[in-house]
């Protein structure tokens, strides 16, 4: 079947906070630290199947930021890329339809960084840090 993408919706929470602590080393981030609590995203499907969900962080400013891409880690058909090049070209197309100039976004996944590469992002070669603290 096809692959489609539509917006999160607050029943995708419980699927998502699985597929965070699926993956070895990551750890859900709390809900009010995600746009509109936790839907203010998208998320790719086959056959009502969940493949892949990311977040988009609008500004004031020509900039969203897309971050916190988290994929199922039971997922195994072979167009998982497809799934993932669909929701950043989802993404993208939102983002520019809104008014937006830029988007920035971080990932430490190879793969991530591969699929973001062969779309015409920019990879800073030069390590850096997220910096976070709780007021």
């Amino acid at each position: 079947m096809e692959l489609t993408i539509r917006n999160l919706q607050e029943s995708d929470w419980d699927t998502l906070v699985s597929w965070w602590n699926g993956w070895r080393g990551w750890t859900a981030p709390s809900k009010d630290s995600l746009p509109n609590d936790g839907t203010g995203g998208f998320i790719v499907e086959k056959d009502n199947v969940p493949i892949v969900a990311g977040f988009v962080y609008f500004s004031n400013c020509k900039l969203a930021f897309f971050d916190w891409v988290i994929s199922n880690p039971e997922y195994k058909d072979k167009d998982r890329k497809e799934a993932i090049k669909l929701l950043i070209n989802g993404v993208e197309h939102v983002i520019k339809n809104a008014g937006y100039k830029y988007i920035f976004s971080i990932t430490r996944n190879s793969t991530l960084l591969k699929i973001h590469e062969e779309l015409g992002y920019t990879i800073d070669k030069n390590k850096s840090h997220e910096l976070i603290k709780v007021l």
